[in-house]
């Protein structure tokens, strides 16, 4: 039975993500794209041999990065109706003895042999290999720019062989396979991009009524004075909850107004430390989980991402007009995170609850107030101007 990913498998799976191909099919931007991956590969054997002790994760953004050149190359190949595949059967032949077949069945285990796994710091030997695939690439890139493979066939297929080549020789250097590699980049891409959306279960659902986060609920936010300060204040059913807030900053930015993230993190992801506090809803029938996932660490975890997201939106107009994030973002969100149960909502998920909360965010700064609707079985947020 094969167990290894097929080369046309991959291909097919990671072109449903190329999401510019239609209004852009031609292959400079896939072009740019591997140009800049390559660099970030050259990028992350630099700072791990600038800091070797402090940068952790040089392993993991290894993996990753060779996953994205590979992704680019694969875009390039299909916006140019090369098949991955085609390009591998020539990988070790020389310029007459190419041929021109396809071979569908080809696994990625078939290019190269075992890996010994990635060693803790890149080795001279892996540097060098990074080096000529840099060169491969900027040769590609080269002759696209200079016209040399508008109608040249073979010439472009020529420079693509060589850049997998020297993909290959490099991962394998590394410690690494491709097949891992493009293993890693599907389950990256898939996070975010999925064929079909489908969210996970809530995390209290096995919990007694009384320590869910209630399915429907409704929000009242409103604008208030207080000995001078401008506050928001949060009731449900004319009940206040938690204390007034303010922006807590010197230059006023509506920060006051921060909740309703939390109000869309536990409508999208089911997830709320803060508002499980505010509503005294934690799940005490469970020690651990009250003491982790529902305890003062999550909470401050959960401000944290709220500040940290909202100062990067700041620079970008709160989000208003954007319907994709940034994946960097996401996946310092995701990196927050870690140990939580949280951690398993994937990253689409994230963006949802982000750019939901930053549209009510932006309604309720608009209106001063206003009635915020939650409701988990949909997984969705809704406004009400006051």
């Amino acid at each position: 039975m094969r167990s290894s990913l097929l080369l046309t498998e991959y291909q097919q799976q990671a072109q449903r993500t190329d999401l510019r191909r239609v209004d852009n099919p031609d292959i400079t931007f896939p072009l740019l794209g591997l140009f800049g991956e390559t660099g970030s590969l050259l990028s992350e054997v630099k700072k791990k041999q600038r800091d070797q002790v402090a940068y952790i994760g040089y392993e993991d953004s290894v993996l990753e990065e060779l996953g994205d050149v590979l992704w680019y190359l694969a875009a390039v190949s299909s916006r140019a109706n090369l098949g991955l595949d085609e390009l591998a059967v020539n990988l070790d032949k020389s310029l007459g003895d190419w041929q021109s077949a396809r071979a569908p069945d080809l696994c990625f285990d078939a290019l190269q042999a075992h890996a010994f796994g990635i060693a803790a710091t890149p080795s001279p030997a892996f540097e060098r290999r990074l080096v000529a695939l840099a060169g491969e690439v900027g040769l590609l890139m080269t002759d696209h720019y200079a016209g040399r493979l508008e109608r040249n066939r073979s010439t472009l297929k020529g420079r693509l062989i060589a850049v997998l080549r020297a993909l290959r020789d490099a991962t394998h250097e590394a410690g690494l396979t491709l097949e891992a590699a493009a293993n890693a980049n599907l389950e990256k891409i898939f996070d975010r991009w999925p064929a079909e959306r489908h969210h996970p279960s809530l995390f209290d659902e096995a919990f007694p009524q009384n320590e869910q986060l209630p399915r429907h609920f409704i929000i009242d936010i409103e604008e208030i004075e207080v000995e001078g300060r401008t506050m928001a204040r949060l009731s449900r059913n004319g009940t206040p909850l938690g204390d007034p807030l303010t922006d807590n900053r010197e230059d006023d930015d509506d920060y006051r107004f921060h909740d309703v993230f939390h109000l869309s993190f536990a409508a999208h992801l089911g997830w709320s430390p803060t508002l499980r506090r505010l509503l005294k809803i934690k799940r005490k029938s469970n020690p651990k989980t009250d003491e982790v996932q529902d305890g003062a660490r999550a909470v401050l975890i959960e401000e944290g991402i709220a500040t940290w997201i909202f100062n990067h939106a700041q620079r970008l107009e709160f989000f208003e007009g954007i319907d994709a994030l940034d994946y960097g973002l996401l996946k310092s969100v995701r990196n927050f995170v870690v140990g939580y149960e949280v951690e398993q909502c994937p990253l689409w998920l994230w963006e949802e609850a982000i750019l939901a909360g930053y549209k009510i965010f932006r309604e309720v700064r608009t209106h001063r107030g206003g009635r915020v609707g939650i409701d988990l079985t949909k997984r969705c947020i809704w406004f009400e101007a006051p």
